[in-house]
C-alpha cells in the first residue's frame, strides 16, 4: 500500500471525467428514451432522466440550449436527445449533458405547434374581439411574401383584375427555412411604417416544415401587432398555421386573400350608380311632398283673408286699449281719494290746527317744549309759538312758590 499513490476523491472524479471525455463515442452521442423526473429550474436549466425498460440516465440541459427548444418537455414524453457524457465532479456521478432534443413518435413540430397555440390562446392573442373588419375600399394594398413564388403572381393578377387602379406595395421576405421567421418579422415591421390600408402575408401550400416560419412565436406576435387589418393567406384550405389565428382574417389561399381585400371596381361603380339613383328618387319624392304641402298652405283661408284676419285683431287691440284706459282712470281716481283721506287725517293731527284754536306752544331757548311751570325759572327767557309768529317772553312768576 505504501508504494501506491493516494488520490483524493476529486482527483478520482477528474480522472474518470477525462476518461469519458476522451471516449470518441461519448463526446457526441444520440440517445432515445422517455423523460422522467422532469424539473424546469427557475434558472432556466432543465434537469431530468432518460429511461428505457431497463436503465435510467441522469440528464441536464442548460438554459442556453433549453431556450432553443420549440416544444415543452414533460414527464413521460419520448424524445431523442443529442449531447455528451461526462462526470459531475461534486457528486461523483456521470450524466448526459443535452444540447439538442426533439420528440419521437408524434413529431416535435406538432407538439411545438399545439403547445404554442395553447399558450398564446390563453394570452388572448387569438380572441375574436381583437379581429377588425377589412376596409371596404382600400386605397393601398400591402403584400409581404416571397417575390419569386407563385403566390405573389396570383395575388397581383387577382387584384389587377378586380381593381386595376388600386396601388400595391410589395415588401419581399423569405417564407420558409431557418431565416424565414426573422425575414418575415423584419418585412412586416417595414410594412407597418407605410400608409397601406390592409396587409396580406402568406405563401403557397407546403409541408408543416415548409410552413413552419408562420408558426414561429415572433412572427405570430408581429402579425397580431399589425396597426391595420391583416389577412393571413398561408397554404391551402387544409393548412392552418398560428399566423391564421393571429390575423384579422384568414384566407384559404393567397388568391382568396386578394379577393377579400379588393372589391371589384365595376361592381362598386354599379352599386354607387344604384345608390345615386335611389338618392335622386328619394329627393324627388321629398320635393313633391314639400311642394304639395306648400300648395295646401297657400290655399289656406288664413292666407287668403289675411287682411280680414288682421282687421279683427286690430279691433281687438283697440278694445283692449280702451279697457286699459278705463282701468287706469279708475285706479287713478281711487288713489286720489285715498290721498285726500290721508291728507285729512294728517291735517287733523297737525299742531297748527291746535294753535289756530287759540292755543300756544312754549319752549326754552334750546327748543325743548315746556309742559310744566316748574320747568322754567323766574326771569328765564322763553319762546311762545302762536298760530302766526312767535313771542320772546321773560318769566316773571312761575307759580312754584305759590304752589308751594
Amino acid at each position: 500500500m505504501e508504494t501506491k499513490r493516494i488520490l483524493t476523491v476529486n482527483e478520482v472524479n477528474i480522472h474518470i471525467k477525462n476518461l469519458l471525455s476522451g471516449d470518441f463515442l461519448l463526446r457526441s452521442i444520440c440517445i432515445r428514451g422517455e423523460i422522467s423526473n422532469f424539473k424546469h429550474h427557475s434558472s432556466g436549466h432543465m434537469y431530468f432522466s432518460l429511461k428505457d425498460d431497463v436503465s435510467t440516465l441522469k440528464c441536464v440541459m442548460f438554459r442556453s440550449y433549453a431556450q432553443r427548444l420549440n416544444f415543452r418537455p414533460a414527464h413521460g414524453m419520448e424524445v431523442i436527445a443529442v449531447g455528451y457524457i461526462s462526470v459531475y465532479e461534486r457528486d461523483g456521478t456521470y450524466q448526459f449533458y443535452v444540447s439538442e432534443m426533439i420528440t419521437a413518435g408524434s413529431g416535435a413540430l406538432n407538439i411545438a405547434y399545439e403547445q404554442l397555440k395553447e399558450r398564446l390562446s390563453k394570452e388572448g392573442l387569438f380572441d375574436s374581439s381583437r379581429k377588425r373588419a377589412l376596409p371596404y375600399w382600400p386605397r393601398k394594398i400591402g403584400i409581404v411574401t416571397s417575390p419569386t413564388g407563385a403566390a405573389i403572381q396570383d395575388m397581383i393578377s387577382v387584384i389587377k383584375r378586380r381593381n386595376p387602379k388600386v396601388p400595391i406595395l410589395i415588401i419581399p421576405a423569405q417564407v420558409q427555412g431557418a431565416e424565414g421567421s426573422t425575414s418575415l418579422t423584419k418585412a412586416l415591421e417595414a410594412m407597418y411604417q407605410t400608409d397601406v390600408d390592409v396587409i396580406i402575408t402568406g405563401r403557397g401550400g407546403g409541408s408543416l416544415e415548409e410552413l413552419w416560419c408562420f408558426n414561429e412565436e415572433k412572427v405570430v406576435r408581429k402579425i397580431a401587432a399589425s396597426p391595420v387589418p391583416i389577412i393571413s393567406a398561408v397554404g391551402h384550405e387544409t393548412d392552418v398555421t398560428l399566423a391564421d389565428f393571429a390575423a384579422d382574417v384568414r384566407a384559404v389561399t393567397p388568391s382568396m386573400a386578394a379577393e377579400l381585400a379588393v372589391p371589384v371596381l365595376s361592381q362598386a361603380v354599379e352599386t354607387l350608380t344604384q345608390y345615386q339613383k335611389r338618392l335622386y328618387n328619394r329627393l324627388n319624392q321629398l320635393l313633391q311632398q314639400k311642394r304639395l304641402k306648400l300648395e295646401i298652405l297657400a290655399n289656406h283661408p288664413l292666407l287668403n283673408r289675411s287682411e280680414q284676419f288682421l282687421q279683427n285683431y286690430r279691433q281687438y287691440v283697440d278694445q283692449l286699449e280702451e279697457k286699459l284706459c278705463r282701468q287706469e282712470n279708475l285706479l287713478l281716481e281711487s288713489c286720489k281719494q285715498e290721498v285726500a283721506l290721508l291728507a285729512g287725517k294728517l291735517d287733523a293731527l297737525s299742531p297748527l290746527k291746535v294753535l289756530n284754536r287759540g292755543f300756544a306752544v312754549c319752549e326754552n331757548l334750546d327748543g325743548r317744549l315746556i309742559r310744566q311751570n316748574d320747568e322754567v325759572a323766574v326771569n328765564e327767557e322763553i319762546h311762545v309759538i302762536l298760530s302766526r309768529g312767535r313771542l320772546k317772553c321773560i318769566v316773571k312768576d312761575n307759580g312754584v312758590e305759590n304752589n308751594g
